[in-house]
């Protein structure tokens, strides 16, 4: 079903979550609804919807999570509300509301779920549901929360709503959402939600470059404890130890000063460790410097790396428990990151070798930059919403690089690959020409599958390739249109246009449509209507499909 409010609303005719197996009975769901794109093109739209976004923060149809001034321009503040359904949260309905002084409206981008109308009172209390959680062999000590499940319908443009328990699970290898029908008992959803990749003394990195590194003096030696910035930056040595590791992410043991990394002279020459504190401390340096940001929450959480979750040398011996722990990084949530060990000498993989991973900034910049947007759109890690998570650590990293880095090619340079420094040659990801590692870069070749939780990691392509050309300049291969970019002299404006879009303005279900105006209307707010930022942001999503 799709619909119009006052001519002001793109309406989605695809469902978020996709459909549910067929032999699955959904006693709890009932059908016949949709889903309404928030999105005013006018000042009279945006009126409109003021108008009715008022109305449903009256009923509680909206309720209030977040306020903040904007750090970017002054006079602004962002404030993010949760839809609810009788008392109940709907899941991926919300909206981001920016505001003048005076509290003048600027723009709304949200994501609502119309014509709701279940019993919100579970049939299965909390600790039936983690029973059923139980028989799948999964546990988790969190406490659920009851929401409303937005599903896949009979058609492609109809929405289903179920009653659900929505845990946050976590197992030896991953870190999941999982959805128990609050009817039924049933596994509703389950999708993967880890999002993968003082004292001042001489390091060196992977790569054999030095550097300086921030660790805090004890009785007789140094710790990778960074006492100069404001949040805690630590980072943990595990010693090889994956079943260590997998105690620390499933809440069975906490992290002990005995684990950080330690030196007794401050010469340190553990590349992995090095440069996964010294990279973790540029990261914040570049949101703080850049943006005016106060690390992943904006209030100075603490990151936590843990780098040798696993050995080289026991390659043969774990690779098939722990395969992540090789070749991969990933951040956990609440400020949780782990940097695989790459490959032994000898051994690749789709035929580059993998260096420790710690040892690329673009990846130690991409993984917490998933913990920015945990804090700020939460973006949902499922299909477009998903790549878009990916796609905004993608320029995040790149944008770092570019930051502390000269540009061109080899080690060390920045570039539009992604990884580049330690997956060799090459890295993992083009954002000049995404198709060269098979990604898209337009719209009509997004992956439709399923695999990858809908193809989050390949589909970000289709975004990282507009943010490169927003840039740089140049044609899309696909649609031989020409984008002219602002230049690389002038790329603070898009990086700034990109971080306000995707931290202050885009919801958490947010389509690849939504970002291209949510990065329309940043680019207006921060340079003007008709700017060359504008103009660009604009050409760039044209040229990659994105309308």
């Amino acid at each position: 079903m799709t619909v119009r409010y006052a001519a002001s609303v793109a309406v989605a005719t695809a469902c978020v979550f996709g459909s549910v197996a067929p032999t699955m009975r959904l006693v709890s769901a009932q059908e016949s609804s949709h889903t309404t794109i928030v999105e005013a093109r006018s000042a009279t739209e945006l009126r409109d919807w003021d108008r009715r976004l008022n109305g449903m923060i009256r009923t509680g149809e909206l309720r209030l999570r977040d306020m903040r001034n904007d750090t970017l321009m002054k006079g602004r503040r962002h404030e993010r509300s949760d839809q609810y359904y009788r008392g109940v949260r709907v899941f991926g309905g919300d909206v981001a509301r920016q505001s003048r002084d005076g509290g003048l409206t600027e723009s709304a981008f949200g994501t609502i779920y119309e014509g709701i109308d279940i019993d919100p009172s579970p049939a299965i209390d909390e600790e039936q549901a983690r029973t059923a959680l139980a028989d799948r062999g999964l546990d988790t000590s969190g406490a659920p929360e009851l929401v409303i499940l937005p599903l896949g319908g009979s058609t492609p443009d109809v929405v289903r709503y179920a009653l659900a328990w929505r845990f946050r699970v976590k197992t030896r290898n991953d870190s999941r959402q999982v959805f128990i029908d609050a009817v039924t008992g049933a596994t509703l959803l389950d999708f993967s939600d880890r999002k993968t990749q003082t004292a001042v003394g001489r390091a060196q990195g992977v790569l054999g470059d030095t550097k300086k590194i921030s660790v805090r003096s004890t009785t007789g030696q140094f710790v990778t404890a960074d006492e100069l910035r404001p949040p805690a930056i630590q980072t943990y040595d595990m010693r090889g130890n994956p079943d260590r590791v997998d105690d620390v992410l499933l809440g069975r043991v906490t992290l002990a000063t005995a684990d950080l990394a330690s030196d007794s002279d401050n010469n340190w020459s553990d590349g992995a460790v090095d440069d996964a504190h010294v990279y973790a401390g540029y990261t914040y340096d570049y949101y703080f410097k850049r943006f005016g940001r106060h690390g992943l929450n904006n209030a100075d959480i603490h990151v936590q790396n843990m780098v040798h979750p696993v050995r080289r040398g026991d390659f043969f011996r774990f690779v098939d428990d722990f395969p992540e722990y090789f070749v991969n990084a990933f951040y956990d949530g609440d400020g949780v990151m782990v940097y695989g060990e790459g490959l032994p000498a000898g051994l690749t993989l789709g035929g580059q070798t993998w260096d420790f991973l710690a040892g690329a900034l673009d990846v130690v910049a991409h993984e917490l930059t998933h913990g920015v947007t945990e804090y700020t759109s939460n973006l949902i890690y499922r299909n477009e919403s998903g790549a878009l998570n990916e796609s905004f650590s993608d320029m995040m990293g790149t944008s770092a690089e570019f930051f502390f880095q000269p540009p061109g090619n080899g080690p060390l340079k920045a570039d539009y690959l992604l990884g580049e420094d330690v997956v060799r040659p090459g890295g993992l990801r083009s954002m000049e020409n995404p198709g060269t590692y098979g990604d898209p870069d337009h719209y009509s070749k997004r992956y439709l599958g399923t695999e990858d939780s809908g193809g989050v990691h390949t589909n970000s392509g289709i975004p990282n390739h507009a943010f490169y050309l927003a840039i740089e300049g140049g044609t899309n291969r696909t649609s031989g249109l020409t984008v002219q970019g602002v230049g690389g002299g002038n790329r603070d404006q898009i990086e700034k246009v990109f971080y306000r879009a995707f931290t202050q303005l885009l919801p958490s279900a947010a389509t690849f449509a939504v970002a291209r105006a949510a990065t329309i209307q940043a680019a207006r707010d921060l340079y003007g209507s008709g700017s060359p930022a504008e103009r660009a942001v604009t050409q760039a999503w044209t040229a990659v499909g994105v309308n």
